[in-house]
Order: structure tokens, then sequence, then C-alpha cells
């Protein structure tokens, strides 16, 4: 196999480093080699958190270069957009359709860009997923991410069924459960 190069994109506080760490622990235990690389904006501001997640037989290095990511899992449609040109031609992306302002159009200084799913479809195979809507039906808010990543599971190789345990073991244990029907939802909701 050669290396496949993941990308994780949102906004601070969504879960793009507890997505990276069960992604990263899965491979691991698939006999991989893994590289992870954690790019932190001005995350505990609404800023963007971005996560690379490289694996295969050998990996030399952590970060994925532009249009060299086999997946991009955005938790916001705005990052999806934003880290687009790192995706390859044959890539595909799973966004979660979500809108969180970043603090240029909070304060009246930009406009949040119209139209970014439709741009995204254009541009590459896109899956789109309204996980926070999800989450809000089942009662777990936070437990969005994991719909996410449960809908973007299909696309990276691995059984469902180590996926699964995979996230009993990452997860804190009160919210095993919840991350676990999470994950069956995306997965559900995936093509």
């Amino acid at each position: 196999m050669t290396s496949k190069n993941i990308m994780i994109v949102g906004v601070g506080g969504q879960g793009t480093l507890l997505t990276s760490r069960i992604l990263g622990k899965l491979a691991i235990g698939a006999g991989y080699d893994v590289k992870l690389s954690e790019v932190h904006g001005m995350a505990q501001r609404g800023g963007s958190v971005v996560t690379f997640v490289r694996y295969g037989e050998k990996v030399a290095e952590p970060i994925v270069e532009e249009g060299q990511a086999d997946v991009l899992i955005a938790f916001e449609r705005l990052e999806a957009l934003r880290y687009l040109h790192f995706l390859k031609k044959d890539g595909v992306i799973i966004v979660n359709d979500w809108r969180i302002d970043p603090i240029t159009v909070v304060t009246g200084m930009a406009e949040y860009p119209e139209g970014i799913i439709d741009r995204l479809k254009e541009a590459r195979r896109t899956i789109v997923v309204e996980a926070t809507e999800e989450a809000k039906k089942m009662g777990a808010p936070k437990a969005f991410n994991v719909i996410v990543l449960g809908a973007a599971a299909k696309h990276m190789g691995f059984e469902k069924e180590d996926w699964l345990k995979v996230i009993e073991t990452t997860v804190p244990p009160k919210t095993v459960e919840i991350n676990k029907k999470a994950f069956e939802t995306g997965y559900a909701l995936s093509v």
C-alpha cells in the first residue's frame, strides 16, 4: 500500500484532535507506519485547526503537501473550502454542512462566502453530512465530529468493527455508547 493522506479540518473545539487520534490509533493497530501532525491557529478563539494523518507501509514525514490528500474531513464548510487545494484531483471531501462565522465575519471585516457546498461539489467528489443536526437529534450535539468520521470511514480502508473498537478505547468512558452510535449514524449516511 502506498501511504494514505488524510486531512481533518475544523474550528477550535470541534474535535479535530480527537478524530485524528482515533484514526491514528486505528492505523497503528492495523500495523501501518503512522505520522500525525497538528496545526493550531487561533484555536481557542474559533480559528482553524488542521490535523494531518498519514499511514502506510513507510511514511517519511507527517505533513500532507498541497494536492496530495486522499480524504479531506471538514467539520465546517468554510474550512473545507479553505483547504480544498490540499486534496488530490480524485480525492473525496466529507463535509459537515455547518456554518461558523470567523472573527472577520463577526466583526464585519469580511463576508461569509455563499454557495460553498456547490463550489466544493464542482471541484471534487463531495459527501455532505448534516452531522450537527443529526447529533442534536441524538441528544449529543458534541458528537457531530464522530458522525462526520463515520461518514468518512468508508474511504479509508478499515472495517467498521475496527473503528468501533478504537472508539471504545479512545473516547472518555462515559461517552463510549453515544460515540459509537454517532459513528454508526455517519457510516449509514455515507456512500
